[in-house]
């Protein structure tokens, strides 16, 4: 699998999501992750349709190819003119991933991305595997891209990409957390098992685990708030921020080999950086489990 480091910058944040962000402040997120050494990056047609993938080209433009990893996905085609988050509609027929792919590499100013990943087809499985695997797989053979995989908010679909095709990776964004660990189930052993890579996202669950008051993109549910509350305190009594122990703890599990933070200031990202080399004590993921 290619090296992506320990820790990765999720793009999505630069594009908007929640909150907007300006040229300028996207920008220096993006800087200042380079400088304190982040090297993976992650993006996607959908982030902003387009927005995302076009400000990391542009701060990525000075920097030499081989010193980044970059991903990015398909099997969501832009409408022409399209802005915002809701410009994008599904496809994962074989020339729809390869036209996705060549206008994310335009956007990018790149030749070639490192990693390729099929975007959230929930409702599209027998269509990503009939048209964009074979297409990605045809780019790998090719060169344009060196791994391939699949990128979703659930485990199961993903398991089921593990078992029955050549993927490199998965990118499972909120359901291998401190608070979610569903895709310790089945996902990360068999990943472990077929040696597949794991990208773990939303390793805050959209917020509630850096103090926030979102889950999975939707207000924190009673049950959720409850449940952040007991880790937090759990934390605590080991001298841990919650924040601290969230970003650590996917990392904990053999198959996974990166993080994936969002962040939307250079403050967050050094943040972020800082507490992913905190060293936190083993009696804390005693209690944790």
């Amino acid at each position: 699998m290619i090296d992506t480091g320990r820790l990765g910058l999720g793009t999505a944040p630069l594009a908007g999501l929640y909150e907007p962000v300006d040229d300028d402040t996207a920008r220096r997120v993006v800087d200042r992750a380079l400088e304190l050494g982040i090297r993976y990056f992650d993006t996607a047609p959908y982030y902003g349709s387009g927005l995302a993938e076009r400000r990391l080209g542009t701060a990525l433009r000075a920097v030499p190819r081989d010193r980044v990893v970059v991903s990015t996905k398909v099997g969501r085609l832009l409408r022409p003119g399209a802005s915002g988050w809701t410009g994008a509609y599904f496809d994962f027929s074989l020339d729809a991933t390869l036209r996705s792919l060549d206008e994310s590499l335009g956007r990018l100013g790149l030749d070639r991305v490192d990693i390729a990943l099929v975007h959230d087809p929930d409702d599209h499985y027998e269509e990503a595997l009939a048209g964009a695997l074979p297409a990605l797989a045809r780019l790998r053979e090719e060169g344009v891209v060196r791994a391939i995989g699949a990128g979703m908010n659930q485990a199961e679909m993903l398991s089921r990409f593990v078992r029955e095709t050549d993927i490199d990776c998965v990118l499972v964004a909120g359901r291998w957390t401190v608070l979610d660990r569903s895709a310790g189930e089945e996902l990360l052993p068999l990943c472990e098992e077929r040696g597949v890579a794991v990208i773990a996202g939303g390793v805050f669950n959209s917020g509630v685990l850096a103090g926030g008051d979102t889950f999975d993109y939707e207000r924190a549910p009673n049950g959720v708030v409850a449940r952040v509350e007991q880790l937090r305190e759990t934390s605590a009594r080991h001298g841990v921020s919650l924040p601290a122990a969230a970003v650590q703890f996917p990392l904990r599990h053999a198959a996974v080999v990166s993080v994936l933070v969002g962040c939307r200031t250079a403050e967050e990202v050094a943040e972020d950086v800082h507490l992913a080399g905190l060293e936190l004590p083993p009696a804390l993921w005693s209690e944790l489990g």
